[in-house]
């Protein structure tokens, strides 16, 4: 098997940039939020969890890929919520928005609760196809996210790295944050190949995300 490519991008064709155009404007609605290992919902479809820092524009990007403006909110204290929030896109792919990490302000406990909820819920549900694991581009990368990426690789979980808040770089500082992320996921064996640069503003990255994340989606009926 070929080494995975961690410096070219992948090309999308016409096609699969429409299907996820499609998915991603069909309904998406909150349906459950657990806040316990024992009170997640049955797995029946294929699920993609978003994870990221407190602030780091999770909530933006879930709104923007499904072109809401109020679907996913963002905790108004950061390190607070602890709920593991699930949309139905469509009834073909479920979204899991999970708590944000890296509160400085946030107890001990509550990032080792953190740590120990997410660890098992990744580790242990059937349906999870990928982690989006989100990082702004305008900051270095935390020890935190480091962290994550290290638990993810523990976990055997495939995630995929996009950089939010792209639309406050110029294309020279981009081009080497995004050859700095590309190096930090290849010394990941969970990482998947491709850094995806997006911004919840303008749309950047957003159809080449959705068009990824359809690829798991359960076939389209009718």
């Amino acid at each position: 098997m070929a080494a995975p490519n961690f410096s070219t991008p992948i090309e999308r064709t016409a096609d699969e940039l429409e299907a996820g155009r499609l998915l991603f404007a069909g309904e998406c609605e909150f349906f459950f939020g657990a806040q316990q290992l024992g009170q997640l919902p049955d797995p029946d479809k294929p699920e993609i969890a978003f994870a990221g820092r407190s602030n780091v524009g999770k909530s933006s990007l879930v709104n923007a890929l499904t072109g809401r403006k109020a679907l996913a909110r963002a905790s108004s204290e950061p390190g607070r919520t602890k709920q593991l929030n699930f949309f139905d896109l469509a009834g073909r792919l479920v979204l899991v928005d999970m708590p944000g990490y890296g509160f400085a302000k946030a107890a001990k406990s509550v990032k080792e609760d953190w740590q120990e909820m997410m660890f098992a819920y990744l580790r242990g549900r059937p349906t999870l196809q990928r982690v989006i694991l989100l990082l702004d581009s305008r900051i270095e990368t935390k020890a935190s996210d480091i962290e994550v990426m290290d638990l993810f690789d523990k976990a055997a979980i495939n995630f995929q790295i996009v950089l939010t808040k792209c639309d406050g770089l110029k294309p020279g500082p981009l081009a080497r944050k995004l050859e700095s992320v590309r190096a930090l996921a290849a010394k990941h064996p969970a990482a998947h190949p491709e850094v995806i640069a997006s911004s919840s503003e303008t749309g950047l990255g957003m159809p080449e995300l959705r068009a990824e994340l359809t690829a798991f989606a359960l076939p389209a009926i009718g």
